[in-house]
C-alpha cells in the first residue's frame, strides 16, 4: 500500500517545478514513506513537460492538451489513483489503464490500492525535509483529521498565513476597506493568531491554504474531491467546508514548514484571475449561505469594485499604472461589478 501520493498541477512555472519536485522526493526519502508523485501539466509552453520527462522519470506525468485548471487537474490525478467518486472535467476520461483528454490518450498503471494519504501541492512550493513526515504523523494519531496543512513561509523566510476561517461578510468588507492592520490581521478577517503557529503544535482551523494540503483517503472517498463548478480559486475552501460538514476535522501543522512563493502561475494573467476569483466567491456564497447573505455580499463587492476603479484611475493619473494596465484592471472590475449572483452556477 502506498503511504502517500503527491499530486501537482503545473502551468508554465518550469523553474519552480524543478525545485518543488526535488524537495518532494527529498521529503519522501526523509520520512521513509512509500509514495508516488504525479504532475498534471495544464498545457504549458515553457518546457515543463520536457523537463519532467528528462529529470524526473519516476514522476507520473499527465501532459494535458488542455488547461484543466487547478481543481480539474487534481481531480484527474485522483481518479487515476483510483478515487472513483471524484468528478472529472468534461473533456477527460479515465479508465484503469488509460487517461483520455480530448484526442490525446495516455497509458498508465493504476496503483493496486488507494494511498493512505494524498498531498495536493502547488508547483510554487518547496517542501522542507521534515514537513511531509510531520503531517503524516498528525494524521496517523488523529483518526478524525480529514485534512491538514503545513506552516507556510515566503521565499525570504517571512511568516505567511497558512490557514483561514471560512469567508464571511466581514472579510469581504475588510478586503476593500482595511481600517487598520490589527483588524486586517485578526480573526474578524479570518486570520489565526501568530501565537498558535509559534507554539509549534497542531491546531484546528477551517481550511488551510490550497498551496499544500494532505488529505485522508477515507475523506476523499466520502467528500468526492474538488467541485468543478469552480474554475479557479475557492475550490479548497469549498472542499474543506464539505469536509467539516461531514464531521471531519481540519488542522494546521506548524511543525511542517513549506516555502510558498505564492501566485506564480496566476499572476501571469492578473485581470482574468481577478474575474475568476470573484466569480468563484459568488459561487461559494450562493452554495453555502442563505440568499439574503449572498445579496449583502454582492452589495459589498459592487461598492468595493467601484472604489477600485476610482483607485486605478488615480494610479493612472499619477503614473503608477500605464494606460493599458489601468484599462485592463478597470475592465475586470467592471465585469466583476456586473456579475449576477443568481446566474453563477454552483
Amino acid at each position: 500500500m502506498l503511504d502517500v501520493a503527491v499530486t501537482i498541477v503545473n502551468w508554465n512555472v518550469r523553474d519552480l517545478l524543478v525545485e518543488c519536485l526535488r524537495s518532494v522526493f527529498a521529503a519522501i526519502e526523509h520520512a521513509n514513506l512509500s509514495a508516488q508523485v504525479w504532475v498534471v501539466d495544464n498545457h504549458s509552453h515553457d518546457g515543463s513537460v520536457e523537463m519532467v520527462r528528462e529529470q524526473f522519470p519516476k514522476v507520473h506525468l499527465v501532459d494535458s492538451p488542455l488547461n484543466l485548471w487547478f481543481g480539474g487537474g487534481h481531480n484527474l490525478a485522483l481518479r487515476a489513483l483510483g478515487f472513483e467518486t471524484v468528478p472529472l472535467p468534461a473533456q477527460a476520461r479515465v479508465t484503469e489503464s488509460e487517461i483520455v483528454i480530448g484526442d490525446v490518450r495516455c497509458a498508465y498503471a493504476r496503483p493496486r490500492e488507494l494511498p493512505r494519504y494524498v498531498l495536493l501541492l502547488n508547483p510554487d512550493t518547496l517542501v522542507r525535509p521534515n514537513a511531509l513526515g510531520e503531517m503524516v504523523r498528525l494524521m496517523d494519531v488523529a483518526p478524525r483529521a480529514g485534512v491538514c496543512g503545513p506552516r507556510l513561509v515566503y521565499g525570504d523566510g517571512r511568516f505567511q498565513h497558512a490557514a483561514y476561517a471560512f469567508p464571511s461578510l466581514a472579510q469581504t468588507l475588510l478586503e476593500f476597506w482595511p481600517i487598520n492592520w490589527r483588524l486586517t490581521d485578526s480573526r474578524l478577517n479570518g486570520r489565526y493568531p501568530r501565537r498558535l503557529y509559534d507554539r509549534g503544535t497542531p491546531f484546528p482551523v477551517d481550511h488551510p491554504l490550497g498551496a499544500a494540503m494532505l488529505f485522508r483517503r477515507e475523506t476523499i472517498l466520502e467528500t468526492k474531491g474538488f467541485d468543478l463548478d469552480y474554475q479557479m480559486y475557492v475550490e479548497e475552501i469549498d472542499w474543506c467546508k464539505r469536509i467539516k460538514t461531514a464531521g471531519w476535522q481540519v488542522f494546521c501543522v506548524p511543525g511542517a514548514e513549506v516555502v510558498h512563493y505564492e501566485g506564480q502561475s496566476t499572476k501571469q494573467v492578473r485581470p482574468e484571475m481577478l474575474l475568476a476569483l470573484w466569480t468563484s466567491r459568488y459561487i461559494y456564497f450562493r452554495k453555502h449561505h442563505p440568499r439574503w447573505y449572498g445579496q449583502a455580499i454582492r452589495s459589498a463587492i459592487r461598492a468595493g469594485m467601484r472604489a477600485k476603479i476610482r483607485r486605478a484611475r488615480r494610479d493612472q493619473a499619477s503614473g503608477f499604472l500605464d494606460a493599458a494596465q489601468a484599462e485592463a484592471l478597470c475592465d475586470a472590475y467592471e465585469r466583476i461589478t456586473a456579475l449576477d449572483l443568481d446566474a453563477t452556477h454552483g
